[in-house]
């Protein structure tokens, strides 16, 4: 039978206790019954009592129904998170991977789902150093510094208990090895950039291995240095490097500040050559030609042109010379002036005009004859005398 037919039903939800009149409950017997259903399920008696007792029950079950309805609304405020810009959440669900969450206002569940947030854009940096034997047995104390950051957060977060820390260890061994198998001088002079590029090869290999999920972006040789002990020869022997370079470049440059002015030497020296030998030629061709020109008159009057020449070279012989002789009017003798002891003795030159200037011919003409030249010889030799 239902509960709305007519006649006697007492399953009447809306029936209130006291009486049989029909309709909604009222707020508080609603609020009574849950209180006296939970104070149940806690131990506390369900049924009725004294008026202040109900009231304390009336009041308890309000409470428990704000409390369930405040707990309600918090557990809903944290299944709401936010991941930054720079980061990507790595999402559990009952411990499992379920995926990478990007930036921006996302959902979880609470107590079933948690959420990892990993920094993918920050450069962080991890610094190695200590004491190393190098390849021919000398102690160093080196310092590297490299920076990385994430670029697979899954990676990142599963591949290794603790990428960071296997990260700082991979850069130890790898610069052990390193510095290990280079020699003392090259990791602390002309070297360091051999060994910093090594370093992060040997580097990458071992983080390619591990899959850590980072990528190295630079690699900083900071320090390298002697033990304490050995420091000041060191610093000597680095002097005395610093010293051979700056010499081998001093030479440069002196070669190089050389080179241009001994190329314009031997340029002004060649074009001297060549002027030379245009000279000379044009010389030559000249002599030539003069003699071409003399030819057709020494043709026409040998004696005349012979006597002409002779006369032309002893009058071009004597002109430098300070020797002069003198013919003497009305004698047979020749007078010889040696002018320059003359011009040494005294202080002021005296000046000499003779009475004539005799140049002796050659024997060059077919009418001289024997007994005129050997009256000059006689007067010649006789002024000497």
């Amino acid at each position: 039978m239902a509960w709305n037919e007519p006649g006697n039903n007492d399953k009447d939800p809306w029936k209130n206790k006291g009486g049989n009149n029909q309709g909604p409950p009222d707020l508080d017997d609603l609020f009574k019954d849950l209180g006296n259903k939970f104070n149940g399920l806690f131990g506390g008696k369900s049924g009725g009592g004294a008026s202040a007792g109900g009231a304390g029950n009336n009041f308890s079950g309000i409470a428990v129904t704000l409390a369930l309805i405040i707990a309600l609304v918090a557990y809903l405020f944290t299944c709401v998170y936010t991941i930054k810009e720079a980061e990507r959440g790595i999402k559990l669900r009952f411990g499992e991977y379920v995926g990478v969450v990007e930036p921006g206002l996302s959902w979880k569940w609470t107590f079933i789902e948690n959420i990892i947030p990993v920094d993918v854009q920050t450069t962080r940096d991890i610094r190695a150093e200590g004491f190393m034997l190098t390849q021919d047995e000398n102690v160093v104390r080196v310092e590297m510094e490299i920076q990385y950051r994430v670029i697979n957060p899954r990676d990142y977060v599963f591949s290794v208990t603790n990428a960071d820390n296997s990260l700082s260890d991979a850069l130890d061994s790898a610069l052990r090895y390193v510095v290990g198998h280079a020699k003392m001088d090259d990791v602390l002079t002309s070297g360091r950039e051999v060994v910093r590029q090594k370093v992060r090869e040997e580097l990458d290999g071992i983080i390619e291995s591990y899959n850590l999920g980072l990528l190295v972006v630079d690699v900083n040789f900071k320090d390298a240095r002697p033990p304490e002990e050995v420091k000041e020869a060191f610093d000597d022997a680095i002097a005395a490097q610093a010293d051979e370079e700056r010499f081998i470049q001093e030479a440069e440059a002196y070669a190089r500040s050389i080179e241009p002015r001994a190329r314009g030497r031997v340029n002004r020296m060649e074009q001297e050559a060549l002027a030379y030998k245009e000279q000379t030629v044009l010389e030559a061709e000249g002599a030539v030609a003069r003699f071409e020109k003399i030819l057709p008159e020494y043709q026409a009057a040998p004696d005349v042109t012979r006597q002409r020449m002779y006369l032309a070279s002893m009058e071009k012989v004597y002109g430098n010379t300070s020797k002069v002789m003198v013919d003497v009017e009305g004698g047979n003798n020749m007078m010889y002036l040696p002018l320059d002891k003359i011009m040494h003795q005294q202080a002021a030159p005296t000046r000499i005009v003779p009475s004539s200037v005799s140049s002796v011919p050659a024997n060059t003409g077919k009418n001289s004859s024997p007994t005129s030249n050997s009256g000059r010889n006689d007067r010649f030799n006789s002024g000497r005398n």
